[in-house]
C-alpha cells in the first residue's frame, strides 16, 4: 500500500531544499577513471551574460581578448578552408560540366559529320537516278516515235491495194 505524507511534512513545502543555495560545482574526476580527461563544467549564467543576475544589460569588455581571439582565429581559420574546400568542389564541378559539355559537342560533331555524308551519299544518288530517269524518258519518246512511224506505214499499205511491184521474187515468162 502506498502511505501518504502528512500535510506537516517539510519535504512537501519544497521538494527542492537541499540545492536552495544552488547546484554545486560537479568533479567528473571521481566518477570516471583517470585516462579520461574532463574538465569541471562552467557554471551557467545569466542570459545577460552578466554574472549577476540582477545586473542590468550593459556591455562588458571581458577580461582578457586573447581566448576570445582564438576562438574568433580559428572560426575564420575553419570558414577560410570551408570556403576554400567549396570553392574547389565547385571549380571541380564547373570542370566536369564544361568536360561533359565538350564531349557532347565532339559527339554532335562527329553525328554531324556522319549525316553530311549520308547526305552526300543519297544526293549522288538521286542526281544519278535523275540522269537514268531522264535518259529512259527521252528513249520513250524514240521509241513512241518509231512506234507511230511504223503504225502509219501499215496503215498506208492496209488502204494501199495490192500491186504486182510489190513482189520481189516474182519473173516474168515470155
Amino acid at each position: 500500500m502506498l502511505s501518504t505524507l502528512p500535510p506537516s511534512d517539510p519535504f512537501l513545502d519544497n521538494p527542492f531544499s537541499a540545492f536552495s543555495g544552488g547546484f554545486p560545482p560537479w568533479d567528473f574526476h571521481d566518477i570516471f577513471s583517470d585516462d579520461i580527461k574532463l574538465t569541471t563544467p562552467l557554471l551557467i549564467t545569466s542570459s545577460s551574460g552578466s554574472d549577476e543576475p540582477n545586473q542590468p544589460h550593459e556591455k562588458r569588455k571581458p577580461d582578457s581578448d586573447e581566448p576570445n581571439n582564438r576562438v574568433m582565429d580559428e572560426r575564420k581559420r575553419r570558414r577560410m578552408i570551408s570556403n576554400r574546400e567549396s570553392a574547389r568542389r565547385s571549380r571541380m564541378r564547373k570542370q566536369r560540366h564544361v568536360e561533359n559539355l565538350r564531349n557532347q559537342l565532339n559527339k554532335c560533331r562527329l553525328e554531324n559529320r556522319e549525316m553530311k555524308n549520308r547526305l552526300q551519299f543519297i544526293l549522288y544518288h538521286l542526281n544519278r537516278i535523275r540522269t537514268e530517269n531522264e535518259w529512259l524518258r527521252s528513249e520513250r519518246t524514240v521509241l513512241n516515235q518509231r512506234i507511230n512511224n511504223y503504225t502509219q506505214i501499215l496503215v498506208y499499205q492496209q488502204f494501199q491495194p495490192f500491186s504486182p511491184a510489190w513482189t520481189c521474187n516474182t519473173t516474168t515468162v515470155e
